[in-house]
């Protein structure tokens, strides 16, 4: 599988550049090709490259946004006759230009975002807006959410997201979501999976710096289909994964009863690139069927001496009464580039619907 940046290639230039001469006036394929593959191009990233695209564009399009605007709309037009698919990652250029020229346009640039974002997702591009625009670009953001178009409505609770990965956060919506609620309320019994997915995300972020409301979301939400349900599971995914208690107490998830026997690191001195194994028996000691969420939480050790933790999910499901199960598991120190690992004493423990049971040590050469 090669690298994300080599979408961006000549034969693609080559081939945009055969639309876009098409629709743009005073288009030169040469000269844009030329641009485009200028020597810097190829010690550029993936996001570069994007940026880079948008930079190249801008110089054959009008200076007027309102013009580049009506344009874009052309352009993709254009694409599709043309053979290009929806939704290609080739085109985060069309909406990045939007957000790169477009900022001081307010009425035309909401116009092309909505329009771009059928074609290719535009979430990252509204980020600037709803900073400089704020209460205004939300509620066209909520007008958006219920488009007839389902990419449309994605892009109203994508857009949206509080603290949306690789985009700008929104510190306005992190400190008060209330501008978001009355979007996910539309969009909760939404007809697409991939819309219900993204009202999960957004109150998963919500989540981080206002869990209460969340919550209180949760309990009116539920019950009201099963989809919903699984938009609220989904939701609560990272209160459940930090042991929250309302929310566990919430999901029946309290470890009364329960308890963990047998507890042992098989491993306990591993080389870097080896695996740290474990085992345990989990034990219903209730009269009843408990649903039992298992997690354990790996604590690695850092550059100062300290130990930080990171929670793996076991498995959730019901346990009959009375039920004793052995549950063996391992986990890679495996060298990758997202973690840096360092030898010494570090720890393991195994979590039940929360709570922290029993904890063990083992060391990393």
């Amino acid at each position: 599988m090669g690298l994300i940046k080599d979408i961006y290639n000549k034969p693609f230039y080559e081939r945009l550049a055969a639309s876009l001469e098409k629709v743009v006036p005073d288009f030169s394929s040469k000269k844009f090709i030329k641009s485009a593959l200028a020597d810097a191009f190829y010690k550029m990233e993936w996001k570069e490259r994007v940026q880079h695209t948008t930079k190249v564009l801008h110089d054959f399009m009008p200076k007027n946004f309102a013009e580049s605007a009506k344009l874009m709309e052309q352009i993709v037009e254009q694409l599709r006759a043309d053979g290009f698919g929806e939704q290609g990652l080739v085109f985060m250029f069309l909406p990045d230009y939007v957000a790169t020229y477009g900022l001081n346009d307010f009425e035309n640039s909401v116009e092309v975002l909505e329009f771009l974002t059928q074609f290719i997702s535009a979430e990252f591009a509204v980020r600037p807006f709803l900073l400089k625009y704020g209460d205004r670009m939300m509620a066209e953001m909520l007008r958006m959410s219920t488009h007839p178009n389902h990419h449309v409505r994605r892009f109203a609770s994508e857009g949206s997201r509080p603290r949306l990965p690789w985009g700008a956060a929104i510190p306005a919506l992190k400190k008060d979501p209330t501008l978001i609620l009355p979007i996910l309320e539309n969009l909760k019994n939404d007809s697409s999976e991939y819309v219900r997915r993204s009202v999960a995300n957004n109150l998963n972020d919500i989540t981080k710096d206002n869990p209460d409301v969340v919550i209180s979301i949760a309990k009116k939400w539920q019950g009201s289909g099963k989809e919903t349900d699984a938009i609220i599971k989904h939701a609560c995914r990272s209160l459940l994964k930090s042991g929250h208690p309302e929310i566990l107490s919430f999901y029946g998830l309290d470890a009364n009863h329960l308890s963990i026997k047998d507890f042992k690191i098989e491993t306990p001195k591993i080389n870097i690139g080896g695996e740290v194994e474990f085992s345990f028996i989990i034990k219903n000691e209730d009269k009843i069927e408990r649903y039992i969420r298992l997690e354990y939480t790996l604590y690695y050790l850092k550059n100062n001496g300290g130990l930080a933790g990171k929670v793996f999910k076991i498995s959730e499901k019901s346990y009959p009464a009375g039920a004793e199960v052995k549950i063996k598991r391992k986990q890679s120190f495996k060298l990758i580039t997202t973690r840096k690992f360092y030898t010494g004493h570090h720890k393991l423990s195994i979590m039940v619907n929360g709570l922290e049971m029993v904890i063990g040590d083992f060391e990393l050469r």
